[in-house]
């Protein structure tokens, strides 16, 4: 069996209504047991209570940046194979990345505030993450932008490909540049650098939550906009004379 075989849309649908209840039941218990966990962990002996915003921020600035790297695959398949299921997987994906960029920039300024004693820096990672909010948002605008669902996959694919250029530098910004406040990463395997197995093991759990919260909120964007698709023809034949 070929992983190609989903690009169809009927089998895509059954699949993904197979595994959608898992994916949500996985996403309850993980997201809600990793910052619960978290927030019951020690406060940290320089940091203090402000450390457990690690559970909320780090998972969801992990997800800002794979989902555009998500993004990136479904639009290179579109583009080169031409699998509408890829594209509309991309657009469905949009929003949700766009959403944890959110979350990311917002927990990051609480987090700072007491650390920096500011809410906001133009540190390099943080002025990334802040550009790829901007094309996520331009990305879900130029979608709805265009009539022709074709040509709108391809010129959003385009601009994913663009937009890839910051989702790596939000990732390594730190390692880019040595100016800023931003701390380097906060889970490494370097020896030394490892964070404590107390603030880990609920952040290991944390950042599994958000992943599946996203593979049920993406399945269910996906079969949403199929349906939308599926409707609209059955629309354009009803209308055609």
């Amino acid at each position: 069996m070929s992983i190609w075989e989903y690009a169809n849309p009927v089998k895509f649908m059954r699949a993904s209504g197979a595994i959608l209840p898992w994916a949500v039941a996985g996403a309850v218990a993980c997201t809600l047991g990793g910052v619960a966990w978290g927030f019951l962990t020690p406060d940290d002996y320089r940091q203090g209570a402000t450390v457990k915003i690690v559970f909320l921020h780090v998972p969801a600035a992990m997800m800002a940046i794979n989902i555009w790297v998500m993004m990136l695959a479904a639009s290179l398949i579109w583009l080169i194979r031409r699998h509408h299921v890829s594209a509309l997987a991309a657009r469905a994906a949009a929003p949700i990345g766009a959403v944890m960029t959110l979350i990311a920039l917002a927990t990051g300024a609480i987090w700072g505030q007491p650390m920096w004693g500011t809410w906001w820096e133009w540190d390099p990672r943080l002025t990334s993450f802040l550009i790829l909010f901007l094309f996520y948002a331009g990305y879900i605008a130029l979608w709805s932008a265009i009539e022709d669902p074709d040509s709108a996959a391809d010129l959003t694919g385009v601009l994913c490909l663009v937009g890839s250029v910051f989702a790596l530098l939000s990732r390594y910004a730190v390692l880019f540049w040595n100016q800023g406040l931003h701390q380097g990463a906060s889970l490494s395997v370097a020896p030394g650098e490892r964070m404590s197995a107390v603030y880990r093991y609920p952040l290991y759990l944390s950042m599994l939550g958000f992943l599946l919260l996203f593979l049920a909120l993406l399945l269910i964007r996906t079969r949403t906009e199929i349906r939308r698709r599926r409707l609209a023809a059955l629309i354009a034949r009803e209308t055609r004379p």
